[in-house]
């Protein structure tokens, strides 16, 4: 039996703990949202008023920089596709570059959000000022503190790669930091429509 065939793939990547985190993240998240849709149900008129106050440019320009830093990560985990013997140091070098453009569109997404929080306290708006910008801040403001905990995990794991810590059979570190940053990808890509774009 050819080698390469017979090494069983983890799966799913990372650990197992991960996901039990994403699931609960997921399910926390999902009330969160569904709360959102309800309580824009009960006043259509006031979501629509309030959303206009957003800066939508800004929620693009944040999407496209965490799906950009997600492609990083893809990048990264796959430097140790074949990373054995030799290829081990190049393979973590490699992803060392792809785990740093990732931190730092990670820190891009975070400045812009707090200059967004910024123009929005400006106005003297708070979590008391009505129901959406209640769901808003508690929503925007719980995923800014996932992407700051993203992005300090990939630090970790960058570090270690800088002692080439990770290979083929041993990159399940990277994998499990991997699919949490794609967690904070997704719960946007979601968030993002869903307050700022749909009326």
């Amino acid at each position: 039996m050819n080698k390469a065939l017979s090494i069983k793939e983890p799966y799913p990547p990372g650990d197992f703990a991960i996901w039990i985190v994403i699931y609960i993240e997921l399910v926390t998240f999902g009330l969160m949202f569904i709360g959102y849709a309800f309580s824009r149900r009960a006043d259509i008129a006031l979501f629509n008023t309030s959303q206009l106050l957003l800066n939508q440019t800004a929620g693009f320009i944040d999407t496209l920089i965490l799906i950009t830093s997600s492609y990083f990560i893809v990048k990264a985990v796959n430097s140790f596709k074949n990373a054995r013997g030799e290829k081990i140091q190049s393979a973590n070098n490699l992803a060392s570059k792809w785990l740093l453009a990732a931190i730092l569109f990670g820190l891009m997404f975070l400045v812009n959000k707090l200059l967004e929080f910024s123009a929005i306290f400006s106005q003297g708006i708070s979590l008391s000022t009505n129901t959406f910008f209640m769901f808003y801040l508690l929503l925007t403001m719980f995923h800014f503190m996932h992407v700051s905990l993203g992005t300090i995990i990939l630090f970790n794991i960058r570090q270690r790669t800088k002692k080439d810590g990770y290979s083929a059979d041993d990159s399940r570190g990277i994998e499990t930091g991997g699919v949490y940053w794609h967690l904070v990808d997704l719960l946007w890509i979601i968030l993002f429509p869903l307050v700022y774009i749909i009326r």
